[in-house]
């Protein structure tokens, strides 16, 4: 293991601070960032192939959000690669500076693209389930296209700093070349950690606490109206609501369960340079090692959707199979027909559920529609 030496300068007082890298990180995270690229790249090419194969009358407002979704996982994972070898290399960056940038601003670009697909998608859960009598239009195509531009837009402009301030370069007088940001083109000289901080807690904010927020909001609006429908509904209510609100918790779980140790490692960062936490070599070295496995299991999250937020949809799983054993899908039900389509319900409208009364099988099915 290699001995590294940092130095933590408080006023005039300087203290060098020694730790050693986990061994098993340049083996063990290799194999995650891999991993994670053969399966996001199979499963996330497959979500896209089978909506795009399914033809635009099948798709529904909710597949604009995921193929958004598979687009910004795929493009992201397709990088991991070199960031596999840079940590079997004992991260050392042979790729180049441009290399750096663009791989550095697709993770990011993928984290603010992907959590606002996801709360595209708990939104449009919410105007189906909870008001689906008055928020037809803005669940329409036109809605969804402008919807995706305006995901996009804001995550390439969020993710720009990682585009600007990254740079390969070796530190200290070290022989590895590091990618990592460089503020010091930008910041005025003494202000590197001012920057430093702004940054970290902006894309912590913009990209997890307040998306989260609006994902539980959501969640808990949809969660009450289902509740209150099924203790109507008492024959088979305790069943369907336990599966429902199960998945409810299963996607807002997955989503935080990934992404929080990332952001909680990166505040305690800014905390100490704050100073709000007193500085400590132990707790830096701690995070400085564990700051790459935060960051391999945000990486999770890239092939774990095309499983949570696609495969929980049984029309899709039938889809997926036909196109994989190269036949078209079987008849489509009346069911499995308003679900796919969004153009035929049965009896008692899309509006049951929000009105009182009984659920039908199309708006129960989009609790599974991500």
């Amino acid at each position: 293991m290699e001995e590294i030496v940092y130095t933590y300068i408080e006023g005039d007082n300087e203290t060098d601070c020694e730790y050693e890298e986990w061994g098993l990180s340049l083996a063990l995270l290799p194999t995650i960032y891999l991993l994670v690229f053969l399966l996001g790249t199979a499963g996330n090419g497959l979500v896209l192939w089978t909506i795009f194969k399914g033809g635009r009358e099948r798709r529904r407002s909710a597949d604009t959000f995921i193929a958004n979704l598979a687009v910004a996982d795929l493009t992201f994972v397709v990088t991991l690669p070199l960031w596999a070898a840079y940590a079997w290399l004992g991260y050392h960056w042979p790729f180049g500076t441009a290399a750096c940038k663009v791989s550095s601003y697709l993770v990011f670009v993928n984290m603010y693209a992907s959590v606002f697909c996801l709360t595209g998608l708990s939104f449009d859960r919410y105007l189906a389930i909870v008001r689906p009598l008055a928020t037809a239009k803005l669940r329409s195509r036109v809605s969804g296209l402008l919807a995706t531009v305006a995901l996009w837009v804001l995550a390439a402009l969020l993710a720009l700093p990682a585009l600007v301030l990254r740079q390969a370069a070796a530190l200290g007088g070290d022989t590895k070349v590091t990618c990592y940001m460089d503020y010091g083109g930008l910041a005025a000289p003494g202000t590197e950690a001012a920057w430093e901080v702004g940054l970290g807690l902006s894309s912590t904010l913009l990209g997890f606490v307040a998306p989260f927020a609006v994902m539980l909001t959501c969640y808990f609006f949809i969660a009450r109206t289902v509740a209150t429908h099924f203790r109507r509904e008492r024959a088979e209510g305790p069943r369907k609501r336990k599966r429902l609100l199960t998945i409810i918790a299963v996607l807002v779980a997955a989503f935080g369960g990934c992404w929080l140790p990332f952001h909680l490692v990166k505040t305690l960062y800014v905390l100490m340079d704050l100073e709000v936490l007193p500085w400590s070599c132990g707790l830096h070295a701690f995070l400085n090692n564990f700051h790459p496995y935060c960051t391999g299991i945000a990486y999770i999250n890239s092939c774990l959707n095309p499983f949570l937020y696609a495969f929980f949809d049984p029309h899709f799983r039938r889809a997926c199979a036909a196109l994989l054993c190269c036949r078209p899908p079987g008849p489509r039900t009346e069911r499995s027909g308003s679900f796919s389509s969004g153009h035929s319900h049965p009896p008692g409208g899309k509006g049951a559920l929000a009105m009182g009364g009984k659920l039908d099988p199309a708006t129960q099915e989009t609790l599974f529609r991500s």
